[in-house]
């Protein structure tokens, strides 16, 4: 049996209800991720392009645009066991410029920042609270990397209790197997992995 069908055959890749009112949440577009003179870094030029039709035009309609950063204290870098594994991780020192949000996203002053410590953007954090508060009904994830932050956040957005769209184009990695695979995965068990000329024309339609 083919890897769909068996798949298929057990219930996965449903279609996401999709609401009324979108959210975006743009997942680590930080120039620790961005930009390539830092080894924890890689290409994302396209990726950042992609997510900045869909934010730009977002905020203007008044829908939620939320970005978020990975930042550490020094005293936090031999008590975390994810830089244990992930050690390239410990450079992204709170105030430097590694965990600035990239300025080619398009990010406005008025854009909240949410500042973690782990993959998630949920974990530890008050984005459901945020989410939750605009009235969001269906979360759209974009960002780095979608095998890790951009992942877990989609796992965590759906038990949240929110419907989630993954447009592939407006997400980066580092390799692109776990790029691939990760949204093979996340399109049968958590979100609708899809493009962001379709969230764009979906959001349109959420103004009319």
């Amino acid at each position: 049996m083919s890897q769909e069908k068996v798949y298929s055959a057990a219930g996965f890749g449903q279609a996401v209800p999709r609401g009324t009112r979108p959210g975006i949440v743009v997942v680590d577009f930080s120039y620790g991720f961005t930009d390539t003179q830092y080894p924890t870094a890689a290409e994302m030029s396209g990726a950042i392009a992609a997510t900045r039709s869909l934010t730009d035009f977002a905020r203007g309609a008044g829908f939620p645009v939320i970005y978020t950063t990975i930042a550490y204290d020094p005293g936090e870098l031999d008590r975390l066991p994810w830089l244990k594994k992930a050690a390239g991780m410990r450079a992204l020192l709170r105030g430097s410029r590694l965990v600035e949000i990239d300025a080619a996203t398009g990010i406005q002053a008025q854009d909240p920042v949410i500042v973690k410590s782990g993959a998630s953007a949920f974990f530890g954090t008050h984005l459901a609270a945020m989410l939750t508060g605009s009235g969001v009904d269906t979360v759209v994830v974009t960002g780095a990397t979608t095998s890790g932050c951009v992942r877990a956040s989609v796992v965590d957005a759906v038990q949240s209790g929110f419907n989630v769209l993954v447009p592939r184009d407006c997400c980066a990695d580092r390799a692109q197997a776990p790029h691939d695979a990760n949204l093979y995965d996340m399109q049968q068990k958590y979100a609708d992995v899809t493009d962001s000329a379709d969230i764009l024309a979906w959001l349109k339609r959420c103004v009319a």
